[in-house]
């Protein structure tokens, strides 16, 4: 008989005379046991007396303070938080409407002093920043997993992988601001925080074997003070930009983006529910100045697009009359280092520098089982090597590069790995410059000067020249 294993597919071979070996049952995948809520689910809170009863609850409470916040991220222009979600041992699971409330300084109250649990603090820190909720230290499990290697780091992965439990899906999408909220969004809402505690300890745990928790430790403190960035040329983020050329048409887009954004900030809704990124880029590439010129346009859509008609060409005849200087560019104006894709042209040093420091970047990431984002934001490691320190002087220039991390917000944990990587592919790009600049020079000192060709003879071994005149 083969070797091979039998394929389902495969029939035994009815000539043969030895008997075909058994196959083994195929085991149904055993999914995990899906996770409910042990202490089931009280009112939400909207009431000054209900916060206050959950308040002092708290404070009796032990251990961390699991918490989460949902936002209507794709029905609302604000990035406000509609539902709070805390549990903490002791004062078990309660559901919060901050809308409800003027203040919510009683709960900040409760929680001084507690340690905050959140998975993705960068999501939820804005809106909880927005209503007066700050932590005084913190804890997020996803960014223990990155540290830690995993390779998908969202709640429900996290859960299942470590905690063997499943998590509901099917609200991750809905209007949060919809009132009031249906019971079923509040039990799957609730379950976000249900066993945060528990998966933060396994983590923090996994942390100290590994000797990442200092890292970790750093990190979760630089992650009090996030802040999201302020929002520099938004427009250029629509999508489908890089279908348009030219100047105007580029100024099209910023036109109808930004009253698309006026409309959506005064309506409270998500832009694109207003117009679509296509329709922007269709009407910039058209440039219909009247407005059944608009409405025909093949691909300007959208539940605003007739009812704001008149502004939308305002705009682009506006942008039909301003002159060259007053239209953006394709290169956004910035104050750092270009495109990595033009560092080649513009500086091939820099660009060798670059390289350099990717490999060994990703190497060194590997070795220690991390993200290379996590190693080193990106943009840091850009800017580095785009400008480095003139120095070139063994310590000065470990010092200055140092430095120089350190202003742009790297942590401690991440100069002391990436500051060397750094160091070496500035010397070794100077290196690589220098030598290649010598072998060009010996080669071209190596070659002898052309000396023009003699003039041949005549057929008759005289000179080609003519005589000279008698």
């Amino acid at each position: 008989m083969s070797d091979e294993p039998q394929q389902p597919d495969q029939q035994p071979d009815p000539t043969s005379h030895e008997k075909p070996e058994p196959v083994e049952p195929v085991e149904p995948e055993v999914r995990a046991e899906l996770l409910t809520l042990r202490d089931g689910l009280s009112a939400v809170i909207e009431t000054e007396e209900a916060l206050r009863a959950y308040c002092d609850a708290l404070v009796a409470g032990t251990g961390p303070v699991a918490i989460d916040a949902e936002r209507a991220s794709g029905y609302r222009y604000s990035n406000r938080a509609y539902l709070i979600q805390l549990r903490r041992e002791g004062a078990g699971t309660s559901l919060i409407d901050p809308i409800a409330f003027e203040s919510l300084a009683p709960l900040q109250e409760a929680l001084e002093g507690t340690e905050w649990i959140l998975h993705a603090a960068t999501q939820d820190l804005p809106c909880l920043n927005e209503i007066g909720l700050y932590p005084t230290t913190l804890f997020d499990t996803e960014l223990a997993g990155r540290l830690l290697g995993y390779p998908r780091v969202g709640l429900a992965t996290l859960v299942e992988t470590l905690l063997e439990r499943r998590m509901k899906k099917e609200h991750s999408a809905v209007d949060w601001s919809t009132r009031p909220l249906p019971q079923a969004w509040l039990e799957y809402a609730a379950l976000d925080v249900e066993v945060l505690v528990e998966l933060r300890d396994l983590l923090a745990a996994e942390l100290v074997e590994t000797g990442k928790d200092d890292w970790a430790r750093q990190e979760f403190d630089y992650l009090k003070t996030f802040e999201l960035p302020a929002r520099v040329d938004a427009w250029r983020r629509v999508s489908g930009l890089h279908r348009v050329r030219g100047r105007k048409a580029l100024g099209a887009v910023r036109a109808l983006w930004e009253l698309r954004d006026s409309l959506a900030e005064q309506r409270d809704v998500t832009p694109g529910r207003i117009l679509p990124d296509s329709a922007i880029v269709a009407a910039a590439q058209a440039m219909p100045l009247d407005r059944e010129a608009l409405l025909s346009t093949k691909g300007f859509h959208g539940r605003g697009a007739e009812r704001y008609s008149s502004r939308w060409v305002a705009a682009l005849r506006e942008v039909d009359e301003m002159s060259e200087d007053e239209l953006p560019t394709r290169a956004p104006r910035g104050d750092g280092p270009p495109l990595p894709r033009a560092w080649a042209e513009k500086d091939p040093v820099a660009a060798r520098r670059l390289t350099l420091a990717r490999e060994a970047m990703t190497a060194l990431a590997e070795e220690r089982n991390l993200p290379v984002e996590n190693v080193l934001t990106p943009d840091f490691l850009r800017r580095t090597l785009w400008s480095p320190p003139s120095t070139r002087h063994g310590d000065e220039l470990i010092d200055a590069v140092v430095s120089q991390l350190a202003s742009h917000g790297a942590r401690g944990w991440q100069i002391a790995l990436a500051a060397p990587v750094i160091v070496t592919a500035i010397l070794q790009a100077d290196a690589d410059t220098t030598a290649a600049l010598d072998a060009a020079a010996a080669a071209s000192a190596e070659t002898p000067p052309e000396t023009p060709p003699e003039t041949p003879p005549d057929s008759a071994g005289l000179s080609a020249d003519p005589p000279a005149p008698s």
